[in-house]
């Protein structure tokens, strides 16, 4: 508050904390960072003499004190006497490094240096070819994940998104002797603990048990070092060792979850070489505690949240789309992303996998929905990278050529009932564990005008979409007791997709005597039903407005004369 008073515009951004300090530094530029090799230095056995020796007097090395005033006062102290002319930084022990100068790339290239004779110092002392044993790659347990995310997510009090990292330094952690241990010793820079909290948990193979465990531990540290004041904040851990399995994260937001990722995927190297350098000894947990509730950190978090924001309402919660590179299902993986939902978008399209680049929150992957491999390999990959499935939203078929019964072939009937029927039905099997283990969990099939009104020539498509409805209401039955919600939309003449050219759109709307336009809108409501509008109603569906409707056949078509 009193930084805020303090500034010359009132709608500028809170400085930091350690603006005092930059103010007393006599210099017109200064860099700051949390440089992982000064850090893991200062944070292994005999940190502070290592420093000293690497950087001499160029570096002043200063005992950890908390940011603020008081970091500021000590380096006031500390400098009294000091020829700032021959000095090019400070390092706070088990925070960060500071450098300084008059220019701006003079002060950049010294930070950048002074980092290099680190780093070039670690190399010296460690044999990069004394790795940790790496485990071969375990199957993976996704229903022991998704569990594990349902659980956390409890702790916390709304759906969290949890990702497992397999790659090597992780296993190579997981397979560590002490990795429990070290996990739960504290992270690279105590700034870390609003994003991670000051310890990791450890999960066993059934890793709900460790959950419980580090809920535990957490309100035991919270009670020993808490103040009348605090309030204990939630339980739930940002990131843990699966024994022998990885390194697991987790977090309300795809954005938390980023951050929670970036700073484990530095802070587990770092606890490595650490140990290498003669042992980890990162900060006690009475500094850890101080900074973790220190009301300008929180602020941090609260500037950032999306919990309070409407518009967010799927914010947490992971969804699975296929058929989900263009048409209707490409528009549902936008909606849902908008809604602040994590999206796993199956296609057969080849360019699936590149279509959602810059789209962080999507997930593409290229996938034949009719082969049972693929799908059961793409839903591991969506439950490791998000943690489960609280929405499907079945979407993938396809509209054989006409053809009159008399002229349908086995081929033709068995390609239809594969994708717009068997499909839909094998997903949702190998979907119903994971959804009794979603928030909130929701099925959206999407099915045809042609379960209520078919036409002739249509026979392969209306057989296999009427039995996808019948499959839909079973569902309804026998999942509502889990509380899973299971609906049917019926779209109709949708023409913003690949099936509807401009050729075949002139060629129809002339059969009919009609300009594309008045074509396209020749139903009750004379409007155009766009994907966009199917993707709305299946938001509806999937979110929790209509939480209280499953089983239900709705019709997206602008209203047909022939279903009414």
């Amino acid at each position: 508050r009193e930084l805020r008073l303090a500034l010359l515009d009132p709608t500028a951004p809170t400085p930091s904390v350690e603006a005092i300090l930059h103010a007393l530094i006599p210099h017109r530029y200064v860099d700051h960072t949390h440089t992982d090799a000064v850090v893991t230095l200062s944070n292994s056995e005999g940190g502070a003499a290592r420093l000293a020796e690497l950087f001499g007097n160029e570096v002043l090395i200063l005992p950890y004190t908390m940011p603020g005033f008081v970091l500021a006062k000590q380096v006031a102290e500390a400098t009294a006497d000091t020829d700032w002319t021959k000095l090019r930084g400070i390092v706070l022990l088990n925070h960060g490094l500071f450098t300084f100068a008059e220019d701006a790339k003079d002060s950049y290239n010294a930070m950048i240096e002074l980092v290099t004779r680190a780093e070039d110092f670690i190399a010296g002392q460690v044999d990069d070819s004394a790795t940790e044993s790496v485990i071969p790659l375990r199957p993976f347990d996704r229903l022991a994940f998704a569990e594990l995310r349902y659980e956390a997510g409890k702790v916390f009090g709304s759906a969290v998104l949890a990702s497992l990292d397999t790659g090597v330094d992780s296993l190579g952690f997981a397979a560590h002797k002490a990795a429990g241990q070290l996990v739960a010793s504290g992270p690279l820079t105590p700034d870390h603990t609003i994003h991670t909290k000051p310890f990791g948990a450890v999960f066993p193979p059934s890793p709900v048990a460790g959950l419980r465990s580090f809920c535990s531990d957490y309100s035991d540290y919270f009670g020993v070092h808490a103040h009348p004041e605090h309030r204990c904040l939630d339980l739930m851990p940002r990131f843990g060792v699966w024994i022998e399995r990885g390194i697991v994260r987790f977090a309300p937001s795809l954005k938390r979850l980023k951050i929670v990722e970036d700073i484990v995927a530095h802070t587990i190297p770092a606890i490595l070489t650490g140990e290498r350098l003669g042992g980890w000894r990162p900060l006690p947990r009475t500094d850890l505690f101080d900074v973790e509730y220190w009301e300008l950190e929180q602020a941090k978090l609260k500037s950032t949240s999306t919990a309070a924001d409407p518009s967010r309402e799927l914010e947490g919660k992971v969804a699975l789309v296929t058929g989900g590179a263009s048409g209707i299902g490409h528009a549902t993986v936008l909606r849902l992303v908008a809604a602040g939902a994590v999206v796993c978008a199956l296609d057969l399209d080849e360019s699936t996998e590149t279509l959602f680049t810059g789209l962080p929150s999507v997930l593409g992957i290229r996938c034949d929905v009719t082969d049972s491999e693929h799908v059961d390999s793409a839903i591991d990959a969506c439950v490791s990278q998000f943690g489960g499935i609280d929405i499907v939203v079945s979407n993938a078929g396809f509209f054989p050529s006409s053809q009159s019964l008399a002229e349908l072939g086995d081929e033709e009937l068995a390609r239809s009932l594969a994708l717009n029927l068997t499909a839909h039905t094998r997903l949702l099997k190998l979907c119903i564990p994971l959804l009794k283990l979603g928030f909130d969990p929701a099925v959206v099939f999407i099915g045809s005008k042609n379960v209520l009104a078919p036409g002739p020539g249509a026979a392969a498509y209306s057989a296999a979409k009427a039995g996808l409805a019948q499959v839909a209401r079973i569902a309804a039955l026998e999942l509502g007791g889990q509380g899973i919600r299971v609906n049917t939309l019926h779209p109709d003449a949708v023409y913003d997709t690949a099936l509807w050219t401009d050729e075949l759109l002139d060629a129809r709307a002339s059969a009919y005597g009609m300009s594309v336009e008045d074509y396209k809108r020749k139903n009750v409501l004379r409007t155009e039903v766009t994907s966009a509008d199917v993707a709305e109603a299946i938001f509806l569906f999937a979110g929790t407005r209509l939480g209280k409707t499953t089983g239900s056949q709705i019709p997206v078509d602008g209203g047909n004369d022939r279903v009414i």
